[in-house]
């Protein structure tokens, strides 16, 4: 069924939740962000690649955190207004690590994960680097990564004193920890961007 959706008005999470279609959306504020269609067998590859690598060291670690894939729900509320009509920010992260079980609901994470990793492409990349990086920045999240596939580097980046600071940028050669475990774990990165077999 196609929803007649006004893209000029607010919506809250309460709305978002009667929207029972195959599309993909987001809430800034209340207005109604559209995602992409389904994106490249490259940008998939990676979230596969990426989320091996949390889960074997979830596995091997028993980690308590979270580990997801999107299509996954993240609301940032205000002022801890955590009613589905107080809150307007939903966004899904392509991959999302929550450490504190008590920010996950049957809905999916409510305040701001651990860890979010954006695989970058050409109609999302102006959200990732700056609409989004400002936003996991305001509202918290602890590590972000901007994953580029095609270029196949990572900018990752680490909250400190309320503001991200670049942490490296890590090529295909290198390996890059992740700083939420205290850089426990190391990821080779030519197990993530793999070369292309054709």
């Amino acid at each position: 069924m196609e929803l007649n959706l006004d893209l000029n008005k607010k919506y809250t999470f309460a709305d978002y939740l009667t929207w029972f279609d195959d599309k993909r959306r987001e809430l800034w504020g209340g207005f109604i962000k559209m995602m992409t269609p389904a994106p490249l067998s490259e940008h998939q590859k990676i979230i596969f690649n990426l989320s091996g690598e949390f889960y074997l060291y979830k596995r091997k670690n028993q980690s308590k955190c979270g580990f997801f894939e999107a299509p996954f729900d993240v609301r940032f509320p205000k002022l801890d207004k955590k009613d589905d009509k107080d809150i307007d920010t939903v966004v899904q992260p392509d991959i999302v690590i929550v450490c504190d079980k008590s920010k996950l609901d049957k809905y999916g994470c409510i305040g701001a994960p651990d860890f979010i990793a954006e695989i970058i492409s050409p109609s999302t990349a102006k959200r990732d680097m700056d609409d989004k990086y400002k936003l996991y920045e305001q509202h918290g999240v602890k590590e972000y990564w901007i994953v580029f596939p095609r270029e196949q580097f990572i900018n990752a980046f680490y909250l400190e004193n309320g503001k991200y600071v670049l942490t490296g940028v890590f090529t295909r050669e290198n390996t890059i920890p992740v700083k939420i475990f205290d850089n426990k774990l190391e990821i080779d990165l030519k197990d993530i961007f793999e070369e292309d077999d054709s």
